[in-house]
Formats: C-alpha cells, sequence, structure tokens
C-alpha cells in the first residue's frame, strides 16, 4: 500500500497512541508517535510531516503552548486537537491560535479517516497548494510568451484587474485573487495559507491606514475577542505574511507593527 501521507501522533496517552496508529496505518499513513512535546519537536527537526494530532493535556510543556511552536516552526502542517469533551472549550480556542479542528475522544476511526483525508485534500494543504502554484506558474510563462511583444505581466495583470474587479484586490505591488486564495507580488507568485491570506487582505483593504489587533482577527477570522487575545492569534498569522513577502521578516518593509494597536501596510 503506498504511503498516503506522514503524520505524527503527540500524545501522553499509550493506549490511545497505538489505537489511533493502527487505524492510520491500515489505512495507508506513516505514522510516528511521540508522548510528549519535547519529542514532539525533536522529530519534526529530523522529518516533513503532512498532518499532527495534539493532545493539549500532557505533563510538562502542554499542548496549547506547544502549538505556538508548531505553528511558529511548522505553519504549513495542519494540527487536528484530541480533546475530551469537558476540554471543548480549550480546543475552540486552539483553533483560533491556528489548529485545524478538532476529534473528541473516544474517537470513531471512521470520523479520524474521514476528516484527516479532508484536510489533506483541502486546496490549503502544502501539497495541493504546490501543485496550484506550479500550474498558474506555467500558465503566466505561456501568457507571458504569447504577449512578450505586447503586454508585460503587469499589464496582464492590469487587465484581469480590471475584467473583474469583484474578483481581484490591488493595492501598491500586491494583487490578491480572491476566488483562488492566491497573491502576486512584484509580479511573482507567492504562496500562503487560507488564513494568513485573509490577514493579508485586511491589511490591504484599510491601508494605507493602521488596522487594530481586534479588527484583524475579526475581519480575518470572524471571533470577536479582546485586545490581548487578539494581539497574540494577530502575531503569528502577521509573522507567516512576514515569512513570505518580506527579505528579512526581522526588518519588515511591508507590514509593519503599529506598537500597542495593531499592524498596517507600507505599500
Amino acid at each position: 500500500m503506498s504511503n498516503k501521507g506522514n503524520i505524527l501522533i503527540i500524545d501522553d496517552d499509550d493506549s490511545l497512541r497505538s489505537t489511533l496508529a493502527m487505524i492510520l496505518q491500515k489505512a495507508g499513513y506513516l505514522v510516528t508517535t511521540a508522548e510528549n512535546a519535547e519529542i514532539a519537536l525533536n522529530i519534526l527537526q529530523g522529518g516533513i510531516y503532512d498532518l499532527s494530532f495534539l493532545d493539549l493535556k500532557m505533563p510538562g510543556m502542554d499542548g496549547t503552548e506547544l502549538l505556538v511552536h508548531l505553528k511558529d516552526d511548522f505553519p504549513d502542517m495542519p494540527v487536528l486537537i484530541l480533546t475530551a469533551h469537558a476540554s471543548l472549550d480549550s480546543s475552540i480556542k486552539a483553533i483560533r491560535y491556528g489548529a485545524k479542528d478538532y476529534l473528541l475522544k473516544p474517537m470513531d476511526p471512521e470520523d479520524v479517516l474521514r476528516k484527516v483525508e479532508q484536510l489533506l485534500d483541502d486546496k490549503d494543504h502544502p501539497r495541493k497548494r504546490r501543485g496550484v502554484v506550479s500550474q498558474i506558474q506555467l500558465l503566466l510563462e505561456e501568457l507571458g510568451e504569447i504577449h512578450q511583444n505586447n503586454k508585460s505581466t503587469d499589464d496582464m495583470i492590469n487587465d484581469m484587474v480590471q475584467t473583474d474587479p469583484l474578483r481581484f484586490l490591488r493595492r501598491g505591488r500586491f494583487v490578491l485573487d480572491l476566488d483562488t486564495k492566491r497573491v502576486t507580488f512584484i509580479d511573482q507568485i507567492i504562496d500562503l495559507p487560507s488564513t494568513s491570506f485573509d490577514y493579508l487582505a485586511v491589511l490591504i483593504r484599510h491601508a494605507p491606514n493602521p488596522v487594530s489587533y481586534e479588527t484583524l482577527v475579526m475581519e480575518a477570522q470572524g471571533y470577536h475577542v479582546d485586545p490581548i487575545e487578539a494581539r497574540d492569534i494577530a502575531r503569528w498569522r502577521v509573522h507567516e505574511v512576514r515569512k513570505v513577502i518580506e527579505f528579512d521578516p526581522k526588518d519588515p518593509k511591508y507590514v509593519l507593527t503599529v506598537r500597542g494597536y495593531g499592524y498596517q501596510l507600507e505599500e
């Protein structure tokens, strides 16, 4: 049976890890397990994983703290939270911080496999995104060859924006395709996770005005949260954007921090 994807299970419950690993392995997935956060981080340094399962309640570094590390260091890896009903509120909060979804314990094997298939088949998963981006780049190259004597890439983008202004959002060097959630930046197609794309779209819509943390989270994700929680949620989403569009994410030129308030797009 071919490998359908590499999955990491992070949970301190030996029985649950074994059962979940067996379900996934029988379905054709390659599975690695970790009993705590420290082991998981070491494993992740040695390979690429398409998805991880994460228990929030673990000794040492708990799952919520680990989630922050995962989204900072491995932003493209979807995370599925494993939770008991009593911890449901914590799981929902984890989704705000970047987890894709949660599964209630005890888990139904069909639910597990259905959820995994949905996430790995999502158009925003790295495997899918790489294929789509490659196709778009080939298309742009073909269009460039056809029009090389007549129009530049920027001219073609202008044509698209003018033809369907509700689909495309343009500001300065940025052009966002709101249908496919693709970004063209300085005539290059760049790849962003779906939610981070939404954050960039909010910043572009408000530019050149600064956007508060609360407004960013509300317009990009639909959550009403207090300023401190909004700051924490927005921070790593903006970090994802900066990693892609900034020459030096530590010294950003386009997405600027407005201290104590939020962020601002500089054209």
